[in-house]
């Protein structure tokens, strides 16, 4: 599992904060290609994106899960897009605000134009849970593209992370086979950025009318 391949890595040139957004009425025109980030609160996901873009702190990094209330923009090298979801699953906000996020968070995953591809992110120590299974089947009724990430890859042990890795693939299927990843020690971060790159060449091939190819690493997964 998690064999390297032949793509070339992402150098990144530019990278900026675009927007911070609380309502879809502010969400930047869907003119590039977009890889949006999601999974419970506390997952990781923030060190992720500062791992993959090269950054310490473009994304901040809280100790308070489910501080997290906008749905951030980040324009990479100018031609695509990461886009920082809230993270979801936190108990120690109102309901009112829950619903605030859940309606936020689906109006963009549901509707948006230049979405290529979800980086759903699990925590290897916690598995799939309840929570992040309704957001498994909700993004598998609408056809979206997955990438499956398990972060804190280097805060188990090598046997205690084959048994968790095979855990998440008996229940996602060989179709979506997760990858593992540490922000620490960088597992994962070239594998990663081939799948994300093969999600925004299947993005760009559809919006041209071209043929998409097939495979685990993001062209075509439905």
């Amino acid at each position: 599992m998690n064999r390297p391949r032949g793509r070339r890595a992402v150098k990144i040139v530019s990278v900026l904060l675009e927007k911070r957004c609380r309502s879809r009425a502010e969400f930047p025109k869907p003119l590039l290609p977009e890889i949006a980030f999601c999974g419970r609160s506390n997952v990781g996901k923030s060190s992720l994106i500062n791992a993959l873009l090269n950054r310490r702190s473009l994304v901040k990094v809280s100790g308070t899960p489910g501080k997290t209330r906008t749905v951030d923009f980040i324009r990479v090298n100018d031609s695509f897009r990461f886009v920082d979801l809230p993270g979801y699953g936190f108990a120690r906000v109102s309901r009112t605000m829950r619903e605030g996020w859940k309606a936020l968070v689906e109006s963009y995953l549901g509707e948006r134009p230049s979405l290529a591809a979800v980086v759903w992110i699990l925590d290897i120590r916690r598995g799939v849970s309840d929570l992040d299974w309704m957001l498994y089947e909700w993004l598998c009724s609408r056809s979206i593209l997955m990438l499956p990430v398990c972060t804190k890859a280097d805060k188990v042990s090598l046997s205690e992370r084959a048994r968790q890795e095979r855990a998440v693939c008996l229940r996602l299927g060989p179709e979506r086979e997760p990858l593992l990843f540490s922000a620490k020690t960088g597992l994962g971060k070239d594998r990663l950025w081939q799948r994300i790159q093969g999600a925004l060449s299947g993005w760009r091939n559809r919006s041209a009318g071209m043929p998409t190819g097939s495979g685990k690493d993001g062209e075509k997964q439905q």
